[in-house]
């Protein structure tokens, strides 16, 4: 990488720091759930325009493709960076400034961060464009958060054509790693998540004459264990794999057995094949528990998101550029995740990098891990966020 380029790139990050603040804090204020992301598009579709960049919305529902052309590249092929734009149903606890106005909705995953960073990327990005080997398309995505995930509709509107996409990079906020440190994970990193609906119908009745009912209750508790042999005694050891269940509803009382109970859980795992091969098992063994009972079941298995996959040469790649601009005691090598991500989607079609962009600041009170209601950043991470975004384009 030209060392002039490196320099410019980090004294443009530096000086837009204050306007990518007020980016991310103007979007934290105003949040808006997975799909319904009209004003934050409009927002960013306003700020792209002061900046000259032309782009489109409206793409995959609520989303924002734009696109800066390289002066001295006219092929078919471009790199790709992406933000999300979504926020989570968490009611916020933090007392700042910045607050969200919006009542039981938070940017409490960090995509006011991200969509803030693409942001001053873009800025710098379109001052340099004479420098780019490569056209640069800018996608801003909603529903991150919510099956079927804003990438599939990002991909069915053809975000990753016209021009085609070579390869592609996201970063995320990760509160693990303090303020001014990244983190990397070549080949599979993230885990696949299908989410599953279970509506146990029994038969109700007194609490005292059990002999007279079909308890959803037990039936429910069965499922619940009997479900973990799929994980313990038909998942290979080597694979990771988890089958959790956050919720277990039947609404009787001391002496009431209900008729109906409701369990929500998630599986995730990190390959594909044996995703397949345990969904089926999961369907199998909650109907023959349920009819082993005299109970009957409605189950839902939604589809999530796939397995991401980083590409190892690019990844280490980028890495490697950290390391230059950083230090490599800053540039940390990360374990494998069970949580998931629908960059996935993309990462399965082309090559891909998703990275990590350290947020924390124990001194300052800002530990809190994503999804958390207290969940902040030291807000001097949006320095090497947008830095980063600018480099892995040179």
């Amino acid at each position: 990488m030209n060392p002039e380029l490196s320099v410019l790139i980090e004294q443009r990050s530096l000086a837009l720091y204050k306007k990518v603040k007020n980016y991310r804090e103007h979007l934290h204020q105003y949040p808006e759930l997975s799909y319904q992301e009209e004003e934050t598009m409009h927002y960013v579709s306003a700020k792209l325009t002061e900046l000259g960049i032309p782009h489109e919305i409206g793409v995959g529902g609520t989303g924002v493709v734009a696109l800066i052309q390289a002066e001295k590249h006219s092929g078919q092929q471009c790199i790709a960076l992406r933000s999300d734009l979504d926020a989570l149903p968490i009611a916020e606890e933090n007392e700042v400034p910045y607050k969200s106005k919006v009542r039981d909705v938070m940017h409490a995953c960090g995509h006011d961060v991200h969509t803030a960073i693409l942001l001053g990327a873009a800025e710098i990005l379109n001052e340099i464009k004479e420098n780019l080997p490569f056209p640069v398309k800018l996608i801003f995505q909603p529903g991150e958060e919510k099956n079927p995930g804003g990438a599939t509709y990002m991909i069915r509107d053809k975000v990753l054509e016209n021009p085609r996409v070579d390869k592609m990079y996201a970063l995320h906020v990760f509160p693990d790693l303090p303020v001014g440190e990244l983190g990397f994970h070549a080949g599979r990193y993230m885990a696949s998540c299908d989410e599953i609906y279970i509506t146990i119908n029994g038969k109700g009745g007194h609490g005292a004459t059990p002999h007279q009912c079909i308890d959803p209750i037990v039936i429910g508790a069965n499922i619940i264990l009997q479900l973990q042999q799929i994980v313990s005694r038909k998942c290979d050891p080597k694979i990771p794999c988890v089958l959790s269940f956050g919720h277990f509803e039947a609404m009787g009382a001391t002496n009431v057995i209900p008729s109906k109970a409701i369990l929500k859980g998630t599986f995730r795992t990190m390959d594909e094949g044996w995703r397949e091969q345990a969904l089926v098992l999961v369907d199998q063994q909650v109907n023959e528990i349920a009819k082993s009972h005299g109970a009957t079941v409605d189950i839902e298995i939604s589809r999530g998101y796939p397995c991401i996959e980083n590409d190892v040469s690019l990844t280490n790649e980028l890495a490697v550029k950290a390391r230059g601009l950083i230090g490599s005691d800053k540039v940390h090598d990360l374990p494998i995740r069970l949580t998931s991500e629908d960059f996935a989607f993309y990462s399965q079609l082309v090559p891909a990098c998703f990275f990590r962009l350290g947020v924390r600041n124990e001194e300052k009170g800002i530990v809190c891990g994503v999804h958390h209601p207290r969940f902040d950043i030291d807000s001097e991470a949006l320095i090497l966020g947008v830095r980063m975004m600018v480099t892995a384009c040179i």
